[in-house]
């Protein structure tokens, strides 16, 4: 309870960096911030071109079937692989200024959370240009799978920022994780491929039951199941868990580490 009355009373830092964040990002280019919106239309067209015409799925409509889950996958992927460093690469702030710690995890996640958002403007947009449509009905589940996808992405950023201040080849051991961790996803295939026998140690995968509400609620056009939301739930807390504890440790000695 300290920990969130002193997140609330520094409620305005975490705004700041989150703006910083937005504003930097793009900052120099010639086309600054249309790039939130043109990675993913670029994104789209390759795999439209790769799996519609190259290589043919048995799936309807693949590439919406893969974009759909593309987009929830590369914020959670950034959350992990880029929140790693985002206590390190702030680490004079860190060293300088008394703040809870948790600022800069929270932060960052929430600056991609945004960034996601406005990808999604470019979803809606495929899905009623190519004639799939939306159910408006089923798109009423969308922010309580948005807010739990959140809720796993903060969690493994604090831990990862946090490790990686004492252990460097974290932020580099990641990248091969990710590169795992997105295979054993469902987001290039579906659940339904996936052999019985492997389905229990499947569905311990967080993302799994959030990638399947993200393509009930857009490719299929309906409500997740309230098992699958259940499921989501249980894990993002478990690991929201855990992530609070393993920070709230290792916080204690960050200034002498950096």
């Amino acid at each position: 309870m300290n920990t969130l009355k002193e997140l609330y009373a520094y409620r305005e830092m975490i705004f700041s960096l989150v703006r910083r964040d937005l504003n930097g990002r793009y900052k120099g280019s010639a086309l600054g911030f249309l790039w939130t919106f043109i990675n993913p239309l670029l994104q789209l067209g390759v795999y439209t071109m790769v799996f519609s015409v190259i290589m043919r799925s048995g799936i309807e409509d693949y590439y919406l079937f893969l974009f759909v889950a593309l987009i929830p996958w590369i914020f959670f992927n950034t959350s992990l692989s880029g929140g790693a460093s985002c206590i390190w690469s702030q680490k004079e702030m860190v060293k300088k200024i008394y703040f809870p710690r948790e600022v800069l995890p929270i932060a960052f996640v929430t600056s991609q959370f945004v960034n996601m958002l406005l990808s999604f403007l470019v979803i809606f947009a495929v899905l009623v240009l190519s004639g799939k449509g939306l159910n408006p009905i089923a798109l009423l589940y969308l922010p309580i799978i948005m807010i739990v996808e959140y809720i796993l992405s903060l969690s493994v950023a604090l831990i990862s920022s946090a490790i990686t201040v004492y252990l460097r080849d974290v932020e580099y051991i990641l990248g091969i994780v990710t590169m795992a961790w997105q295979f054993l996803t469902p987001v290039m295939y579906s659940v339904d491929m996936v052999p019985e026998k492997f389905r229990t140690i499947f569905n311990l995968n967080p993302m799994t039951p959030i990638i399947v509400a993200y393509r009930d609620i857009l490719y299929y056009k309906k409500a997740p199941e309230i098992e699958t939301l259940a499921h989501a739930w249980f894990l993002g807390l478990a690991l929201l868990l855990i992530g609070l504890v393993t920070f709230s440790k290792l916080k204690r000695h960050f200034a002498e580490e950096l």
